[in-house]
């Protein structure tokens, strides 16, 4: 979709349209979440502090977000694209990989599929998007960034290497700032410098699986395929406080609530997680993560909550200043797969108990009905707002 998140929010707020708009967090540690095209003109991009936002582009229009919407909007685009094909691998809300060999019969061409889905989108849903079509879903990608906004680009099989090689170094997948740097030191600018070096340079420079993958690419060679459905990696919760904290006692609070909120997500879904990491940023921006793998996967907000405030305390922060703390679960299983073995004296099973009774009283009475004691604040007590990521 183009600029997904704005593009929503404007649905509401027509008297916006062709104004820079900005989505996102107020206060001074908001971060942009969205931009509309002529905001983006004036430098604002997604992730960048509100406050840089607000001095680059001052007459922006700043828009809180509104995710039940965009969560609205992801399921009727999705439904739009498994019309076309079953084998679609959604990315993001906003965007997916379509192997659309099986709809030609019933749609026509690719270019006429393309055209379709897009169609199709404005009218059902209001917004724009952007489609490329190619044999591999790297210049699919890629074909699909260059015709932005609310474009269509086709690039055949035999044009591959001619769109791929004026292209920026950085267009390929797997080239972040750091290995651009290395790349630039060796004189490779474009894909087609980098695709007429020999692979045993690019690999002493880069290791062996970054070469040889950047090669492959820069001719254009992915033979990853559309992968339907694809479980999710990990869940989890973070949130930037809105003054620096180093009350570990507040630390120690928000843990547990991001563990509780993980771990009610992990429930929901019906899924379990074997690895428990922690995110600590400091004031500086200095960011770290430590990560546990446990015996067993769970999906219990206490065992989810005891394991990440031991990483946090093993790091011995005593009075640091911290921005932002997180807590994810990874190695995620569908927990109808494993087997619990309860052992004597086991705790676990009465958590489970306990919080699945708190998931069925949320369902009923809203979110925050049952919560931990240490989390109710007394009446008129300031409470810090957190700014989670979805």
């Amino acid at each position: 979709m183009d600029a997904f998140y704005a593009s929503v929010s404007l649905l509401t707020r027509p008297e916006l349209r062709g104004l820079p708009v900005i989505v996102g967090g107020g206060g001074t540690r908001g971060v942009v979440l969205s931009a509309t095209y002529e905001a983006r003109r004036s430098g604002v991009h997604s992730a960048m502090p509100m406050m840089r936002a607000r001095r680059m582009c001052p007459q922006a229009v700043v828009v809180a977000p509104d995710f039940d919407a965009y969560s609205r909007a992801s399921d009727g685009v999705m439904e739009v694209f498994r019309s076309v094909t079953p084998l679609v691998e959604p990315i993001s809300l906003d965007e997916a990989f379509l192997d659309v060999r099986g709809a030609s019969r019933r749609l026509g061409g690719p270019r006429q599929i393309g055209e379709w889905i897009r169609a199709t989108i404005a009218d059902e849903q209001g917004i724009t998007c952007s489609v490329g079509v190619a044999s591999s879903k790297f210049v699919a990608k890629l074909a699909s960034a260059r015709c932005k906004p609310d474009g269509l680009l086709v690039v055949p099989p035999d044009d591959v290497v001619a769109f791929l090689h004026p292209l920026p170094v950085g267009a390929l997948w797997g080239v972040g700032e750091k290995t651009e740097e290395v790349l630039h030191r060796l004189g490779l600018h474009s894909v087609g410098d980098l695709a007429h070096t020999p692979v045993p340079t690019l690999t002493r420079a880069l290791g062996p699986a970054a070469g040889a993958h950047l090669a492959a690419l820069a001719w254009g060679r992915d033979e990853r395929a559309v992968v339907p459905h694809e479980p999710d990696k990990s869940i989890g919760a973070e949130n930037t406080f809105s003054t620096d904290v180093d009350d570990p006692a507040v630390i120690a609070r928000e843990l547990l609530r991001l563990s509780e909120k993980t771990a009610a997500r992990l429930r929901a879904s019906h899924q379990v997680g074997r690895t428990v990491s922690i995110k600590v940023r400091f004031a500086d921006f200095t960011t770290i993560t430590r990560a546990r793998t446990l015996p067993e996967a769970t999906d219990v907000g206490r065992v989810v909550y005891d394991t990440a405030v031991g990483l946090y305390e093993a790091l011995g922060l005593q009075r640091a200043r911290i921005r932002l703390v997180g807590v994810r679960v990874e190695g995620i299983l569908e927990a109808a797969e494993q087997v619990h073995q309860l052992q004597l004296g086991e705790r676990e099973h009465g958590w489970r108990d306990a919080e699945q009774a708190v998931d069925r009283a949320a369902r009923r009475f809203g979110a925050g009905a049952v919560r931990p004691a240490t989390l109710v604040r007394p009446s008129g007590e300031a409470q810090d707002t957190p700014r989670q990521a979805p």
